[in-house]
Parts: C-alpha cells; sequence; structure tokens
C-alpha cells in the first residue's frame, strides 16, 4: 500500500490513484451510507474524499495510518453533508448498513457453510442495533483493528470491544438455539 501511495504523491500517477479508489471506494461507500440518508449522496461524499486527496497528494507522506485515514475523512465529508443540509451529524440510523456475511467466508471451512446458513447469520447481524452492526462490520467485514475503528467512530476502543462483544453473543445466542432445536441444516 505504500508503494501505491508512493507513486500517487511522488509520480502523479492515476493508475496507482484509480487502484486506491477502487480497492476501498466500495466499503467506504457502505460506511457513508450509514451516516446519509440516501447511497447518492453516499457516494457522493466519498467521491469528493478522494477528489480532496488528488488534490492534496502531497500531503500524503503524512498519512500514519491510511485505514484511520480514509475513514475519518469519509466520516467528516458526511457530517459536513449532513451539517449543510440542516441535519444533525448524528451517526447511524441503521437503516443503510447492511452486511454480507459471504465476503467473510475466506477459509474453506467458512465454504463449506450452506448458503441458506449464510443467509440466517447475515439476517441475524442485520437485526443488531445499528451501531454494534456499524462496528461488527467494520472490524469483521472490512478488517479494521478496534483502535482505527475507536478512532474513526470517535468512541473509546471499550465500547468497540463492548459492541464486538455483544454483537457476538447475540449471533452465538442464535447459532446455537437453532443447532439446539435442530433448525441448522
Amino acid at each position: 500500500m505504500q508503494d501505491l501511495l508512493e507513486k500517487i504523491y511522488r509520480d502523479n500517477d492515476q493508475l496507482a490513484f484509480r487502484q486506491l479508489f477502487l480497492q476501498y471506494s466500495e466499503r467506504l461507500i457502505v460506511f457513508a451510507a450509514s451516516l446519509l440518508p440516501s447511497r447518492e449522496e453516499a457516494e457522493e461524499a466519498v467521491s469528493d474524499v478522494f477528489v480532496k486527496i488528488w488534490q492534496n497528494r502531497a500531503s500524503l507522506p503524512a498519512v500514519r495510518n491510511l485505514n484511520t485515514y480514509l475513514y475519518t475523512a469519509v466520516r467528516n465529508t458526511a457530517y459536513n453533508y449532513r451539517t449543510s443540509a440542516g441535519r444533525m451529524p448524528e451517526i447511524l440510523t441503521g437503516e443503510h448498513i447492511q452486511v454480507a456475511v459471504n465476503a467473510m467466508a475466506a477459509s474453506p471451512e467458512d465454504m463449506l457453510i450452506s448458503k441458506e446458513n449464510l443467509r440466517k447469520i447475515e439476517s441475524a447481524i442485520n437485526l443488531l442495533p445499528a451501531r454494534c452492526k456499524l462496528i461488527f462490520r467494520l472490524v469483521k467485514e472490512d478488517g479494521l483493528k478496534y483502535r482505527e475503528v475507536a478512532e474513526i467512530l470517535e468512541v473509546s476502543i471499550n465500547t468497540v470491544n463492548t459492541q464486538m462483544a455483544i454483537a457476538l453473543k447475540k449471533l452465538g445466542e442464535v447459532i446455537d438455539i437453532r443447532q439446539h432445536f435442530g433448525w441448522m441444516e
């Protein structure tokens, strides 16, 4: 990733910039959609962030953690959109946060789980409270560290730990209950 950033700020490499955009844009749009009322606004916010990154690419060497930098930039842009539209920059209505479990299935064991079971797990995740679901998605789907999520959402790392524990407990209950009653195939 550092090589990509160096190509962008040293060589003004537009292909490297495009690669960075393609690598991050979709998950940043999903994140922005958790803060804005529509996917269109989320896409616009993420586009604005990447335009600013290109315009200010000379400052990229100062970025210590690209994940935190990008998510924080999207969060701030989303807050600015909400504020300029006369809406409070509150976080998480939850209606736009969707988790795709199949994105987490990376190991051969995970691939053995049937599509029906994946659908059930995905439904259970989508029933989590909004903040809990967002934190779970950022950690498990986007692969961010607890510390990064805490910094991006401006919460303590203990909040992230607590929300992950709640998410895993609720998912465990759903899965165990289904196994107990023979609901899982």
